[in-house]
């Protein structure tokens, strides 16, 4: 996918602005806003790394152990009723519940994502 920034184990977004001329980026899958820009890709990228330095830093500061956004495990899925119904069926002719053939497609498109 592209204006995506990875560093460690973080990922940021990344836009372009044009009215200021500007990429503006901020990191993702993180309970806090830390936002970074620059005015060149290698200011970007040099803003991003030292954002997440800082963002790191200020964690450890106040012990914050958990630096990356909890998950719970369940989430809402929002697909058209026609994929909805054969997702249904599908998982069960093969004697999967919707939630594990669900869960199932989820980790093997994980396995072949680039």
């Amino acid at each position: 996918m592209d204006n995506i920034l990875k560093y460690k184990d973080f990922i940021a977004t990344v836009k372009y602005i044009y009215e200021d001329e500007a990429f503006i980026g901020r990191i993702e899958g993180i309970d806090s806003i830390v936002s970074f820009e620059g005015q060149s890709v290698e200011e970007l990228k040099l803003s991003f790394r030292e954002a997440v330095e800082s963002y790191l830093d200020f964690c450890k500061r106040k012990g914050i152990s958990e630096t990356q956004k909890s998950y719970s495990g369940v989430f809402n899925v929002r697909i058209n009723s026609d994929l909805h119904r054969r997702a249904a069926i599908t998982a069960k002719q093969n004697g999967y519940t919707l939630n594990s053939f669900v869960k199932e497609s989820i980790e093997w498109r994980l396995e072949h994502a680039h």
